[in-house]
């Protein structure tokens, strides 16, 4: 085996070793989920020796450099303020849902004006218009890490792949009986998942365009659904109260997580694929083991349904919007809420971590979105402007630039 080169992944932390073997280039991946601007490098450094061969004396300053140049990463946003960078009159009705493409250099917007808007995020200019759905552009995503591509579903029951370089449609994936309301691509850019009312989820070539398999089960609607970091593994969240873990090669299902009392809302997969968290109008997120298919906790405290979850990337917190306006931060292993965050004044539909997991943003129907510490639960910031609902937020992969769209056909840009 020969060390090649490094490469650096900023969230979460962690050193990619590329390396020859048997004449193939091949990667494995040093993971430091507790690196923290604190952290001891010497201490880190004689772990990783201890653990990883590929990891040479001779090699040693380049690690360091790396680790600390990620330290640094790390340190940087933490009393980040940001203020409006662009108000844009972005849709002639509602927007649904926003995404960034992984550098943050473009995002989208899709709307019930039955199009999605590619945009430039530093000049704030529209970039294409992804005409050809005939109703509610619903669900939207780029092919992260790659972003050359984009997925929209629609009320009109099909899914469409398009070119985020040129705007030109690629397919249109036909076979849904109802309206598709999630999507998700895998890893490795090969397939689009689209789950639906029609209580199927489907597996789509992004080469071909054909179906590859339907995922027959569920007794109601599938609102949510996720890959798992590797690509090997589907979860689905129905209006049934059940969860169905799916294997993607076969298309079969592997469990049923059966414990929730209400619909489902929202199923997240962790970092390192061996946990999954769903959030349920039952008022509660449960943590289920991806590979027993058990419940492993279930993190109450919520007074109305729970409308989002998510893990940090360490995999280690999980948060919770609710519609009893609140949100909350839960320790992944104890399953003990770590932080309330309180202060909207109407329901939260969603939240995420920035991607350095010191900061949550939650958007809610008061009109604003909030910045949250994550240790504290304290308010550092309200983004105020909005004059209708806020229907969805996201950080971009540096977590310095946010976008949020709203009910009022507008979405802004803030840095």
């Amino acid at each position: 085996m020969k060390l090649k080169r490094f490469l650096l992944r900023y969230y979460p932390p962690g050193i990619i070793l590329e390396y020859e073997k048997g004449g193939e280039i091949r990667t494995k991946s040093i993971d430091l989920l507790d690196l923290s601007p604190d952290t001891d490098v010497e201490e880190l450094i004689s772990e990783i020796r201890r653990t990883e061969p590929l990891i040479t004396a001779s090699r040693i300053d380049q690690v360091k450099h790396l680790v600390r140049r990620l330290q640094e990463k790390l340190g940087q946003q933490e009393n980040r303020r940001f203020y409006l960078f662009k108000a844009l009159q972005a849709h002639i009705l509602p927007l649904t849902n926003v995404a960034f493409n992984k550098s943050g250099s473009s995002f989208i917007t899709g709307s019930y004006d039955r199009t999605c808007k590619i945009w430039d995020t530093v000049s704030g200019e529209e970039l294409h218009t992804l005409e050809g759905h005939r109703n509610v552009v619903y669900a939207i995503a780029f092919n992260n890490p790659y972003g050359d591509k984009i997925a929209t579903g629609s009320f009109d029951k099909t899914c469409k792949l398009w070119s985020a370089e040129t705007g030109k449609c690629y397919h249109t994936f036909r076979g849904h009986t109802a309206e598709i309301v999630c999507l998700a691509f895998n890893p490795q850019s090969t397939m689009v998942a689209t789950g639906s009312m029609d209580t199927t989820a489907k597996l789509w070539d992004v080469q071909t365009g054909e179906e590859i398999a339907t995922l027959t089960g569920h007794s109601a609607e599938i609102i949510s659904l996720s890959f798992n970091t590797v690509g090997d593994r589907l979860v689905t969240g129905s209006f049934d109260h059940t969860v169905s873990l799916w294997d993607v090669s076969s298309a079969r299902r592997i469990h049923t997580l059966i414990g929730h009392r209400g619909e489902i809302s929202s199923v997240q997969f962790n970092w390192d694929c061996s946990l999954i968290a769903t959030g349920s109008m039952d008022k509660t997120c449960k943590v289920w083991d991806a590979r027993s298919g058990k419940c492993v906790a279930t993190l109450a405290g919520h007074e109305d349904e729970v409308l989002d979850v998510c893990f940090d990337l360490t995999g280690q917190l999980i948060a919770t919007a609710s519609a009893d306006g609140t949100g909350r931060v839960y320790s992944a292993a104890s399953g003990k809420c770590t932080a309330r965050l309180e202060g909207h004044e109407g329901e939260i539909s969603k939240i995420c971590f920035n991607p350095q997991g010191s900061r949550v943003l939650t958007a809610s129907a008061d009109k604003t979105a909030r910045l949250w510490d994550v240790a504290s639960g304290v308010c550092l910031q309200v983004l105020e402007g909005h004059t209708d609902e806020i229907f969805s937020s996201a950080f971009n992969y540096e977590g310095d630039t946010i976008i949020t769209g709203s009910k009022d056909n507008t979405c802004r840009i803030w840095r």
